[in-house]
């Protein structure tokens, strides 16, 4: 494996073990030190209080207690996820966001992902409507960028939610806050979801990318009956998260896409799949591995 991309993990890919309570945050983080990983992502569901992912509700002792434990366990904390809408212009979004840039920078975490919309798309064209809300996106993505930068900290937006989901809106975006530490998170396997070819909107975002995710979809096509537990793209294709390696995305060409980019940095798991998620890690991370060997 090339010693220029550093593989690990999104805390999501362990989200059954960590919902059902069957594994804590400080489990996970003593199976990531001894898996192939090498770091871990944090990516918040909410901000309830008690969530195992902490977040602006959670007590400081906690932050303070994951922050402790993965240092000593060796397991880097390299990016904060989260949720948020800025398309609305809200003032409280703002500051929520903001404030977990706080967390992030207690929790000595320098990258952070936020969203922007929420995860549902638009029916029928939505072209007029993300021109109207662009501004607000704009805004409050350059005000949130500016915070962060008096903290050391690199603010991102990922190719995730339908409506902003597509290489090109990202891009827009992106050029439109115009902030130097203001970056993508970029998931190789979302763009499937509003049916772009991965390893094409790979390539063209790469240039812009703080992390990578790798992902898997098994992909069916619109007129398929393949049974519950498969969502749609915008499209209409038949989606479903597969254990890296394992789906129908050309992982080999993505590879090779950020081979011959400049991307160096981390890369992280984010597993989605319906198999054990402790197998599909392991499997997953060995795959992505194999594919810079």
């Amino acid at each position: 494996m090339t010693a220029d991309i550093i593989f690990g993990f999104s805390s999501y890919s362990f989200h059954s073990k960590l919902a059902s309570g069957e594994m804590t945050l400080p489990q996970v983080i003593d199976w990531v030190a001894r898996s192939e990983g090498e770091h871990l992502e944090l990516a918040s569901v909410g901000d309830d209080p008690d969530s195992p992912i902490p977040n602006i509700h959670s007590p400081d002792e906690y932050v303070d207690e994951i922050r402790e434990h993965a240092a000593a366990a060796g397991v880097p904390l390299t990016s904060l996820a989260i949720g948020a809408d800025l398309s609305t212009g809200d003032r409280a979004q703002i500051d929520r966001v903001t404030a977990h840039v706080d967390l992030a920078e207690r929790l000595g975490i320098t990258r952070m992902r936020h969203d922007v919309v929420p995860h549902a798309g638009v029916e029928g064209d939505d072209t007029p409507r993300f021109e109207q809300v662009l501004p607000h996106i704009v805004a409050g993505a350059k005000e949130i960028a500016r915070y962060a930068a008096t903290k050391g900290i690199t603010t991102s937006l990922e190719n995730h939610g339908f409506f902003v989901q597509s290489a090109d809106r990202v891009r827009r975006i992106l050029h439109a806050v115009d902030e130097p530490n203001f970056r993508t998170t970029l998931d190789v396997g979302n763009f499937v979801c509003v049916d772009e070819t991965p390893e094409v909107s790979v390539a063209q975002n790469l240039p812009y990318a703080m992390v990578v995710h790798f992902k898997d979809f098994y992909i069916r096509p619109a007129d398929a009956a393949p049974g519950e537990g498969w969502f749609r793209s915008r499209g209409g294709k038949h989606l479903r998260g597969a254990v890296v390696g394992n789906g129908d995305i050309d992982l080999p060409a993505v590879a090779r896409a950020i081979r011959d980019s400049d991307f160096r940095g981390y890369a992280a798991i984010e597993f989605e799949g319906w198999e054990d998620c402790l197998l599909g890690c392991e499997r997953g991370i060995a795959y992505a591995r194999s594919l810079f060997a």
